[in-house]
């Protein structure tokens, strides 16, 4: 089995993961994949979204705000299970990865399980609820409130081996940053 390094990115959905995970393959001098959640998200057949097999999305009221729900039903939740554990398999024959996730602390630590047998970094990627939102608009293609109610819930009970704000910073200082505290 060879080692091999991994950068999962944890954070709310508009964080800035995916925009940080390209900047990342742009500043590693080795190749790193990027494995995105929403690519299995993806993979999942339209006749099971809003079924109880697939994702559901519930809309509630949250500090007078709409706040969006995600369930996953059991398809759902294997396929994603399904995602850790490729992830497992190709660290096992020596893949690179840069894991853009919205993971909670126990999935986290399925992941710190998994690899343990590598060089996993957890990094949380935040930005303030106000950024999140004002992305979450911008885009276009995610429900309006799905920040809202991620953002208290993500980053509870996850440790981190790095957390940085792309509010503050662009993908490429982000990416920097990590490439500099791991010394890759």
């Amino acid at each position: 089995m060879a080692r091999a390094t991994i950068i999962l990115l944890n954070g709310v959905g508009s964080a800035g993961k995916s925009s940080l995970a390209k900047a990342l393959q742009a500043q590693l001098a080795a190749p790193y994949l990027h494995v995105a959640m929403d690519a299995f998200l993806e993979m999942m057949p339209l006749k099971t979204l809003g079924t109880p097999e697939g994702l559901t999305f519930e809309t509630v009221v949250e500090d007078g705000h709409p706040a969006v729900i995600v369930h996953s039903g059991a398809a759902q939740e294997r396929a994603l299970r399904g995602m850790r554990h490729a992830v497992a398999a190709m660290a096992n024959i020596g893949c690179d990865m840069i894991v853009d996730e919205v993971v909670l602390a126990d999935v986290s630590e399925e992941y710190r399980a998994l690899l343990a047998a590598h060089r996993l970094f957890v990094v949380g990627v935040h930005a303030s609820l106000d950024v999140l939102e004002a992305r979450e608009t911008a885009r276009g293609d995610r429900a309006i409130g799905l920040a809202r109610w991620q953002f208290p819930r993500v980053h509870a009970g996850v440790r981190y081996d790095f957390e940085l704000d792309t509010g503050t910073a662009t993908p490429e200082e982000c990416a920097r940053a990590i490439v500099e505290r791991f010394g890759l």
